[in-house]
């Protein structure tokens, strides 16, 4: 027993481990890095690839929240129940209407439709639905693979191999209090060989704190039943509201409007930042508003809700996290770790850097294992002679990029001219469809 012990904890054994979850998994595990490092700045690239949903010159003051409904209801009528409406984060950005299951993608596992509202004049600008853009599209990849709840479940697993995957690296790289110096040095003088392992060590030591503490926060994400055991408390995952609350109040003809909800859910938290409202479902629904306090770290979902009657326009209930136990705290705060939004833009940054150096580690790990086999002829490194190559490459993919967005701008210009006769015939094959199945009738 002593013996298979030993052989546990040796060095062998925790080699092979990093070795084959790196074979096996590394690609999956570089590949979300690199889809997670992008989705840190979703929001910028998103406004960088559609110039017109970013506000240049903000003027006057917000239309009022009922005129913004009234405005995504008469772009869409027949779409019923409830709406969540996002208050921009900067006096350049959107109002965004979610519409959490519409019938076009009401069989994925999430697929809400945005719909983007000017806030000075109520016009919509355009309606997308989540993962048919392209940052909607990669952050479902960092977290779901695009595999729906498999992937979301696999993504955990993976979560929970990159930690034994620190864990092992680390292991392996301690050289003893005496070969400190040396492991951390980068010979890039010894060959590619030499110098991909010292990069994949040195690379790993400054990463593995960050890696760690992503690997970690994501699996809880994955897995919330875990992280509600850990945290002792219920309703405290990502993009839940708590306890679902009914009206008991009587219709009638003079329902409270989303102004007027709002400004009643202030009054327990008056210099708190409105960032949600929830319109009522049904004649049982009720408005569900979400404020964000100067002590919350969550700045885009922060659990700060009041819940207001429509029909009584009273306050039903209230949840302040300032009065979260400390199992309900621990919880609250392993989104916003995730996504660095606890840690500011600097913690934005490194972990922007942390995603990008899976991709690095991967990389050299593969370059030092294929040398080691004989599968890649290990080379002398010289940097003088690769600067021209460089540099060629530089001018051949900037010469490539310029003509594809040209080329991109001319089809978009085009397509422009034939949409409507596209629409027009669509129109007709909808038409006819529907002929056909009433004649089966």
């Amino acid at each position: 027993m002593q013996v298979s012990f030993n052989r546990l904890l040796g060095r062998s054994f925790w080699l092979k481990t990093h070795l084959y979850l790196a074979l096996s998994v590394g690609f999956f595990l570089a590949l979300i890095g690199l889809t997670g490092s992008i989705s840190i700045y979703r929001e910028n690239l998103d406004t960088l690839l559609n110039p017109q949903l970013y506000i240049e010159e903000p003027s006057g003051t917000h239309q009022s929240l009922d005129k913004i409904m009234a405005s995504v209801h008469a772009a869409h009528p027949n779409r019923y129940g409830a709406w969540t409406i996002e208050m921009p984060g900067s006096p350049h950005q959107m109002i965004t209407a979610w519409y959490e299951k519409p019938t076009e993608t009401f069989f994925e596992l999430y697929a809400p439709l945005m719909v983007s509202v000017d806030p000075y004049t109520g016009k919509v600008i355009c309606s997308r639905f989540w993962g048919q853009t392209a940052t909607t599209w990669l952050l479902d990849l960092h977290t779901q693979l695009r595999l729906s709840r498999f992937g979301w479940n696999s993504v955990g697993i993976l979560g929970g191999l990159l930690i034994v995957s620190c864990v092992s690296g680390l292991y392996l790289w301690w050289p003893g209090t005496r070969g400190l110096r040396q492991s951390l040095a980068i010979r890039h003088t010894a060959g590619m060989m030499r110098l991909a392992l010292d990069l994949h060590r040195l690379l790993g030591l400054l990463c593995t704190p960050g890696l760690l503490l992503l690997a970690c926060t994501g699996f809880l994400l994955s897995f919330p039943s875990v992280l509600e055991s850990l945290a002792g408390s219920s309703g405290m995952e990502h993009g839940q509201t708590g306890r679902t609350i009914t009206s008991t109040a009587v219709p009638n003809k003079h329902p409270t409007g989303l102004g007027a909800a709002a400004s009643v859910a202030q009054g327990p938290f008056p210099r708190a930042e409105l960032r949600r409202i929830t319109t009522p479902a049904g004649d049982t629904g009720i408005y569900r508003i979400n404020f964000r306090q100067a002590s919350e770290i969550n700045r885009r979902h922060p659990y700060t809700t009041v819940w207001v009657d429509r029909w009584s326009g009273q306050i039903k209930e209230v949840r302040n996290p300032t009065q979260f136990s400390k199992g309900g705290v621990f919880a609250s705060w392993i989104w916003p770790l995730h996504t660095g939004e606890a840690l500011g833009a600097t913690g934005r940054l490194a972990w922007f850097f942390s995603g990008i150096s899976l991709f690095v580690l991967y990389v050299s790990g593969l370059i030092r294992w294929l040398c080691k086999n004989r599968l890649l002829r290990d080379r002398e490194v010289n940097f003088s002679a690769l600067r021209p190559m460089l540099l060629k490459m530089g001018k051949i993919l900037y010469r490539i990029g310029l003509r594809a967005i040209l080329v991109l701008g001319w089809l978009m210009h085009e397509a422009k001219r034939y949409l409507p006769y596209v629409n027009s015939g669509y129109q007709w094959l909808s038409q006819e469809i529907l002929r056909l199945i009433n004649r089966q009738k």
